[in-house]
Parts: structure tokens; sequence; C-alpha cells
């Protein structure tokens, strides 16, 4: 079984950069407090790594 996250979105991305909300977009977020299970691979990482300010991990499984 692979590794795996969950993800919740703390924050708007009203006013943010576009990249920002691309990268929301990528990780299958776009509503406040929405959560995603999401496989724990360095891409994922990344992705949260470039927006901390808009999202939490908020367990790891696996």
């Amino acid at each position: 079984m692979a590794k795996t996250i969950v993800v919740k979105q703390i924050a708007s991305p009203i006013r943010r950069p576009a990249k920002q909300r691309q990268t929301l977009v990528g990780l299958g977020l776009n509503k406040m407090h929405k959560t995603r299970e999401l496989e724990d691979t360095p891409a994922i990482r990344g992705m949260i790594a470039k927006i901390p300010h808009l999202v939490e991990v908020v367990e790891e499984r696996g």
C-alpha cells in the first residue's frame, strides 16, 4: 500500500497569483475547507511546499 497524505485547503485563492491558483487546482482543491487524500510523492510535496499558506497537511497515512 502506498503512503498517502490528507491535504486541506485553509485559505482562499482570491487575490493570489495565477500560479498559486493553478497549483490548488492541480491538487484537486478549489473550495475552502475541502480535503483530498493524495499519494505521498515528491511532486505532491513540492506543490504543497509552494503554497503552504493556502493548504495544510492534516494527516499522513501508511
